[in-house]
């Protein structure tokens, strides 16, 4: 068996050789060389002159490993052995102990019939070198000419490469040689180099060319040794005291193959987080996989072109803490592509907070990309079911089946208002969803409406309640208000409709919160509920400004509760501001404004021209007496000079993060800079509040986050919702603040501050504000 690329054929030859087509078929074989007889031996690669000094040091060496120090005592096997004559020369070298194998019969007979006398002690068998019919660890020597090239013609892609690697593994004897002569393309070195890293040694010799007047391909010969340990090292190579003239291409991808898998080789040796293969794992890369080691985080790739349907990358995460009892001892957990960007899968720390969650010993969580775009989950189950077989611990409840997890948010019923697209926020979505009934809530069957950006599918950015126009159940206000702004449970999608329903004849209640952390929010008004009640009674409007807009349901909520509030919304992207005015029935009065502009630049430029004194005064048309309105290019307006202080009393940030590398999902990485902070302060009035809700699954985040708070402001509380990532942090500029014996008397002023058609709506505003907790 041999390579369609030769040095140096006759004409005869190459029209044998195009005869052949696939190198492959034993049918191909069995013609050419019935053609070719038993006396006309062919050399695919470099010939026996140029192989011997190469070859026989390296049998003299692994023969002194041998137990005997007689040559003949060194089992050597040559797998494809066609009709070369390499054999044959070994054999009269003094290394009797030969075994050929080809799956033509043609060659075998004829091979055997010219062998027979002159080397009786030779050994022919027709055998598939792909699936060997010897025992483990028969071999000293498995020498290949040319037959791993055979298997790899590039089109026919790389597992019967594969496969006979294994089966030379398998064969070989512990300290036995792998000697590969091979036109080292890269695609070949690239399945070799791989398939021999961890517990074998490897070298790469240039074997010495016939004189020739122009380049050709050369023959090279790649050894590797096979090792008691299952140490790694770099390949060594040898190459480079020969002069190469060898063909450009040729050097070009050797050269390239080989830097690359020793850049591979030194990141695996320094301990960087890179890919292992399964195989690399099985042969004890990071440890024994048949055992749970406590704490182990390996990344890894599953599949194989040829092997599996689509290939994967995965992590293999052993618990740190082993309990008495798990779920089950392994589980596969499947990250959509929509959410592998999340921290919560994509960081280290996220993902063994998911280990924890899942109770389970061990769990693979793969992480599916664009190539997984189009296949069902079901296939893809199937194709990895195989593959993570391996991965299982031994004592995997005596063999049981290993359960898949998905990424679920409990929806049973979907309707899709609006699918669009924003050149700031991306692909936006607006849904009508009615929850699955899983906790026995009453109001199981309630339609929501909620806007989802594509880019963090995991978050629901607004969620308000549907009701029909007029209509208002007594139901809705004891429902408490969904925890729903950042769920990490499992995802499963319900049943899916794109036709108008009977949610298109119903409208947002902007009398009920959803989400809540919009609750936790309005709770921590009671930290200064006394400012609050002052402001109201003496007849001024309290100034509130909220950065983000989303929906418009947390201005609109405080908007119909707080009447003595003059509040302003920032938001960067005008197509949020049309969404929320035609899906959530958002609408703005001369107590309510939107600004279209960037958050962070709407602060410094209002601390900017505060602290210049060069606050233009003018006239509004629509506003009262005793307001300030900052328009979205950053001057004032104001009805006389008289007006009171300009400063913020209340400054919500309540943005997304485009950028999931940092750890949080809300809000992006600039508002919780020092300097924004300390712009944020400068901006509010002596007793202004700062609040910011804070999506992160990493305590780093949140303490880095708290800290500079704490450097900023003079006092700081927190409110962590229970079941939730979202941590609502709460900053103060009064050096006065609220004594925790004190806390009662606050909430129950706040409480007659809300204004309710429904009073039973405030109960979950108070409840969380007794929850809120002092950091400073």
């Amino acid at each position: 068996m041999g390579k369609k690329k030769t040095q140096q054929q006759p004409a005869t030859a190459d029209d044998l050789l195009r005869t052949l087509g696939d190198f492959t078929s034993k049918e191909n074989w069995d013609s050419f060389f019935t053609i070719r007889g038993s006396d006309d031996s062919f050399e695919w690669y470099a010939e026996w002159p140029q192989l011997r000094d190469s070859l026989l040091p390296l049998l003299q060496q692994q023969q002194r490993l041998s137990p005997s120090s007689s040559s003949s005592s060194l089992q050597i096997l040559v797998p494809g052995c066609g009709n070369s004559r390499l054999s044959e020369h070994l054999y009269d070298a003094g290394f009797e102990d030969i075994t050929n194998i080809d799956f033509s019969k043609v060659v075998v007979s004829n091979m055997l019939r010219r062998n027979v006398r002159d080397r009786p002690n030779m050994r022919w068998r027709v055998m598939d070198m792909t699936q060997m019919q010897f025992n483990d660890d028969t071999f000293n020597v498995v020498l290949d000419k040319g037959g791993l090239d055979a298997l790899m013609e590039p089109e026919l892609g790389p597992q019967l490469g594969s496969q006979y690697l294994s089966e030379v593994k398998r064969v070989l004897k512990s300290r036995g040689k792998f000697i590969c002569l091979t036109l080292a393309e890269s695609h070949v070195l690239g399945l070799l180099f791989p398939r021999f890293r961890f517990g074998w040694n490897v070298s790469l010799y240039a074997i010495p060319q016939k004189p020739s007047s122009k380049p050709d391909l050369q023959t090279f010969m790649v050894v590797a040794e096979k090792e008691n340990s299952n140490e790694l090292h770099e390949i060594m190579s040898s190459y480079i005291h020969f002069p190469l003239g060898c063909n450009p291409h040729q050097a070009s991808g050797l050269h390239e193959a080989l830097e690359s898998e020793n850049r591979i080789r030194g990141e695996y040796l320094s301990g960087s987080d890179i890919l292992y293969s399964l195989e690399d794992l099985q042969l004890g890369a990071k440890g024994d996989l048949t055992k749970l080691s406590p704490g182990r985080r390996v990344l890894l790739t599953l599949g194989e072109k040829g092997v599996s349907c689509f290939c994967y990358k995965a992590v293999l995460l052993d618990a740190k803490q082993q309990p008495d009892a798990f779920s089950f001892h392994c589980g596969v957990f499947i990250v959509p592509k929509t959410r592998a960007h999340e921290w919560l899968f994509s960081s280290e720390e996220g993902q063994w907070q998911v280990v924890e969650s899942s109770r389970a010993a061990r769990l693979v969580m793969v992480l599916l990309e664009t190539i997984h775009a189009n296949a069902d989950m079901e296939d893809i189950q199937k194709d990895l079911s195989p593959l993570v077989k391996p991965l299982a611990p031994a004592d995997n409840d005596k063999g049981d089946q290993i359960p898949f997890m998905t990424a679920s948010d409990g929806i049973k019923q979907r309707n899709i208002v609006y699918q669009g697209s924003s050149s700031l926020t991306g692909p936006i979505v607006i849904e009508d969803v009615v929850y699955e009934n899983a906790d026995g809530d009453v109001n199981g069957s309630l339609p929501f409406r909620r806007l989802i950006f594509r880019r963090t599918e995991g978050l629901v950015q607004s969620e308000a309640l549907l009701t029909r126009d007029g209509t208002l159940d007594k139901s809705v206000y004891e429902t408490e208000p969904r925890k729903a702004s950042s769920s990490s449970k499992p995802k499963r999608r319900g049943t899916q409709r794109r036709t108008n329903e009977s949610s298109s004849k119903m409208k947002v209640y902007h009398g009920y919160l959803a989400s809540s952390y919009h609750t936790g929010i309005i709770s921590g008004f009671s930290l200064i509920s006394s400012y609050l009640e002052s402001v109201a009674s003496a007849g001024n409007k309290v100034k509130a400004v909220v950065i983000g807009l989303g929906a418009g349901l947390l201005p609109m909520f405080l908007h119909g509760c707080m009447q003595f509030m003059q509040i302003e919304a920032v938001e960067l992207d005008p197509t949020m501001l049309n969404l929320a005015r035609d899906y959530f029935g958002f609408t703005e009065d001369k107590h309510l404004k939107v600004h279209v502009a960037d958050g962070i630049q709407f602060v410094w430029e209002y601390r900017n021209l505060s602290a210049a004194g060069n606050m233009h005064l003018c006239k509004d048309k629509n506003a009262s007496s005793n307001e300030m309105l900052l328009s979205s290019d950053g001057s004032c307006n104001s009805s006389d000079a008289e007006s009171r202080s300009t400063a913020i009393d209340i400054l919500i940030v309540d943005v997304d993060s485009s950028d999931p590398s940092s750890g949080m999902t809300c809000p992006a990485a600039d508002f919780v800079e020092v300097s924004f902070l300390r712009s944020v302060k400068d901006t509010l009035s002596e007793h202004g509040l700062f609040v910011i809700n804070l999506v992160s699954r990493s305590p780093a985040v949140k303490d880095t986050v708290v800290s500079r708070m704490k450097e900023v402001f003079s006092h700081l509380f927190c409110l962590q919702l229970e079941g939730e990532v979202n941590l609502v942090i709460f900053g103060l500029c009064s050096e006065s603040y609220v004594k925790e014996d004190c806390m009662p008397e606050a909430t129950l002023r706040l409480e007659k501050l809300l204004k309710f058609k429904h009073p039973e709506i405030s109960q979950s505003i108070t409840d969380a504000a007794k929850k809120l907790r002092c950091l400073k």
